[in-house]
């Protein structure tokens, strides 16, 4: 389990785009977003840390390490 905070998700839409970004990279992923903790939580099936951070940010949000 790999778990970011997203703390600039503003909205469901916002979850949601992160949610498309994730599956981009690892489309067999499990991906949970908690709008009330600003938390993504991925179970990745071959994608690196590294890489799901890459595409939160390259959907214009700014993921931490939780």
């Amino acid at each position: 389990m790999i778990a970011f905070q997203v703390s600039d998700m503003t909205s469901a839409r916002c979850g949601g785009v992160v949610t498309k970004a994730i599956k981009e990279v690892d489309r067999a992923a499990l991906v949970r977003v908690d709008m009330a903790t600003f938390t993504v939580e991925i179970e990745p099936s071959s994608a690196s840390a590294r890489q799901l951070s890459d595409a939160i940010k390259r959907a214009g949000y700014s993921p931490v390490v939780a």
